[in-house]
């Protein structure tokens, strides 16, 4: 009886454990005996006040993302809306970033992204947004499992999906949500918060 309270206490600090460690997500490969996960491809890219930035700035930080137009007038503000509550959860954790990556770099110029990113009365430092060329920027957007391209039917001109993606410092997928469900927005808080613990 004795053993089979302590197999039990095991097999359930086991699953403790494993829910505390948020999975890696995408399609993984083998090569040389090693798994290969799913990660963000290198990019660069001119930030609101026109540094250049790239994947690398990021790899102090866990990183929180999306990807929208400022001119949007669907979905647009309710994913902004989602990610002001990531930005207030974790504003005054040094450890974590939010990077907006737009859609429409043609309008959407460093100085158009600043003013803003002011409007939204964020740290600046904090929150980045990000404008670069628009076709590498539509296949970034697979790399984090968002949908974006020119569609001149669509709001604005163009079609996007509004999840907000949870990146850690190897470029890996961790978790989401849904921008346009705020239900959805609490457990992206509570895995940002797992996914810092992880790295204790």
């Amino acid at each position: 009886m004795k053993y089979f309270i302590i197999l039990g206490l095991i097999i359930s600090l086991a699953a403790c454990k494993e829910d505390k460690t948020l999975p890696i997500l995408g399609n993984t490969a083998q090569e040389d005996g090693k798994t290969i996960y799913h990660h963000v491809r290198d990019w660069s890219y001119l930030r609101q006040d026109s540094v250049v930035v790239t994947n690398d700035s990021l790899k102090p930080y866990i990183y929180i993302t999306d990807f929208f137009f400022t001119s949007c007038p669907s979905i647009c503000p309710k994913v902004t809306k989602e990610m002001l509550k990531v930005y207030d959860a974790y504003k005054n954790d040094d450890r974590v970033k939010l990077v907006s990556f737009t859609i429409d770099p043609k309008r959407d110029t460093p100085e158009k992204l600043k003013t803003y990113a002011a409007n939204l009365q964020v740290d600046q430092s904090k929150w980045w947004f990000l404008q670069g060329e628009k076709d590498f920027t539509y296949e970034l957007a697979n790399d984090y499992f968002i949908v974006a391209f020119e569609d001149a039917e669509s709001p604005g001109g163009f079609d996007h999906s509004g999840k907000i993606i949870l990146v850690d410092q190897k470029g890996q997928i961790r978790s989401f949500s849904e921008g346009t469900d705020p239900e959805t927005t609490p457990k992206l808080i509570a895995d940002i918060q797992k996914l810092l613990d992880e790295q204790i």
